[in-house]
């Protein structure tokens, strides 16, 4: 994680919210830099726009900042707390949109400020994680909406069954058929285009 080992325990993360519930800038902008990334990151995997996810991650960001009030550190450190509640904004976000969907035209996402580049590496190692993370991202945009979202907290975000049970609310039994079933149908459909590297998935 980098950065965030700056909020490693619970009492720095609130004694982070505790400068920013007081107005201090620096604070907030210190959570901001740490986890901007993060939450872009996951925005862009449900979202596949980089326009739409650095709004969406603009948008938590603001509800983060409205809640830091209902942080408790007793239940949990800050990076735990504000991840579950970025998951909660962008799955409710991502939900709202398939009842209304539109144009998910995939934008190239190397013009992003967000954008994690690798570190090191040669010139085209780097176009060729690039071209693979793009084809990967194509193959997850492929999905039905419940497989994809399953995978993506699952295979990405690296969830437990339980914590995407808690978050998702619906029967582990459930959880761990629709993974099963979205890897089998992203292994298809990565074959039908070609895409045999699964390592970096």
């Amino acid at each position: 994680m980098g950065a965030a080992k700056i909020l490693a325990t619970a009492g720095e993360g609130a004694e982070l919210v505790r400068r920013c519930r007081a107005g201090d800038g620096a604070a907030w902008e210190e959570i901001v830099s740490t986890y901007s990334r993060r939450i872009y990151n996951l925005a862009y995997r449900f979202t596949s726009r980089p326009d739409a996810a650095e709004d969406l991650t603009q948008e938590v960001f603001i509800r983060v900042y409205r809640s830091l009030d209902q942080y408790d550190p007793r239940q949990g450190d800050l990076q735990n707390w504000l991840m579950r509640l970025s998951r909660n904004l962008i799955i409710d976000d991502y939900r709202r949109r398939q009842r209304t969907p539109h144009d998910t035209h995939a934008d190239d996402l190397e013009d992003h400020t967000y954008h994690l580049r690798s570190a090191g590496g040669s010139v085209q190692s780097e176009m060729e994680r690039r071209e693979l993370g793009e084809q990967v991202q194509a193959g997850i945009d492929k999905l039905s909406p419940d497989l994809r979202t399953c995978v993506i907290l699952r295979d990405i975000e690296e969830l437990s069954y339980q914590e995407i049970v808690d978050l998702l609310q619906i029967p582990e039994g459930t959880v761990k058929s629709r993974i099963n079933r979205g890897r089998i149908e992203l292994s298809k459909i990565l074959r039908r285009m070609r895409v045999v590297a699964m390592s970096n998935v």
